[in-house]
């Protein structure tokens, strides 16, 4: 990039220059850092105008596939180029007490219903599954009435929105800790899944070898006054995708252990679990809100 011919380099300073004046200070550093980049990268690959529309028509076709609602295939994007997991690292450089971020994904559904302690949020088959645990601040105190936004896929590995043979609030829901912070959540085992690769996105997967696999994990978003919002998963700690993840949104303290239990262990009568269930346990730390 040290050898970029004079004409090149004035095109490029000219780009950037044109948004010296963006009266918002922080668009004008986004988007002249923005400018400068992909100029950059422009010129170290050397992109030819085939190649260039090639993107082009790559970036349309993305947007084609979004749908507003369940099928967001710009997060997708985002997700498989790590770039996702950069942004969230970037904005939550979390204290160590605190549970560590994972990517948000592109199949959250706002609006689902609420609730009660232990309540079974799957109405498809799967193996019987009960999630338990506290929401904490960051000096160990129980946070009472923290909401644990909570989904996941069926056995299919498709999410609800997805499928449009599950009930469209099946295997989601919105829980709440009770007075001492803990929460029960009675769902079916994750599993693990391929994200969707009839887009532009799994074409691009396909070209570079690599495979669409994510590991079993159960979406949270976890939510307090006072706190910061946390979003993140929680992965079976056996998966054979762990170490491969698509969209590189393993944390090793985000791995949970599901606990074989037989019909009659205590919390089966609690939670009304008939037969056979695992049981995963795990305490959510959350941040104070910073000014």
């Amino acid at each position: 990039m040290n050898n970029i011919p004079a004409n090149e380099a004035k095109i490029s300073a000219q780009a950037v220059a044109a948004f010296a004046s963006t009266p918002n200070p922080r668009l004008r550093q986004v988007v002249q850092g923005l400018v400068r980049h992909l100029h950059a990268f422009a010129s170290e690959v050397e992109l030819t105008e085939e190649e260039w529309l090639e993107g082009i028509r790559f970036l349309t076709d993305t947007g084609r596939m979004c749908d507003g609602a369940v099928r967001q295939e710009f997060i997708l994007l985002s997700d498989v180029i790590g770039l996702s997991m950069l942004v969230d690292a970037i904005n939550h450089r979390a204290t160590e007490t605190a549970t560590e971020t994972t990517v948000f994904g592109p199949f959250y559904i706002a609006g689902m219903p609420e609730r009660s302690h232990g309540e079974n949020m799957a109405f498809t088959p799967g193996d019987q599954a009960l999630v338990v645990g506290r929401v904490l601040d960051a000096g160990g105190e129980p946070i009472a009435n923290a909401v644990l936004d909570v989904w996941q896929t069926a056995e299919n590995g498709m999410y609800s929105g997805q499928d449009p043979e599950q009930p469209p609030t099946n295997l989601r829901g919105r829980y709440r800790t009770d007075a001492t912070g803990h929460f029960a959540i009675r769902t079916i085992m994750p599993v693990s899944y391929p994200i969707p690769t009839d887009g532009p996105v799994g074409r691009l997967l396909q070209a570079s070898d690599r495979h669409p696999w994510r590991p079993a994990h159960l979406h949270f978003m976890v939510m307090a006054p006072g706190h910061r919002t946390l979003v993140t998963h929680l992965f079976n700690h056996d998966d054979p995708y762990l170490d491969s993840d698509v969209v590189f949104g393993v944390k090793d303290s985000l791995k949970v252990v599901y606990q074989p239990c037989q019909a009659n262990h205590a919390l089966a009568s609690v939670h009304d679990i008939n037969g056979t269930f695992r049981l995963a346990s795990y305490d959510f730390v959350l941040e104070r809100e910073t000014p």
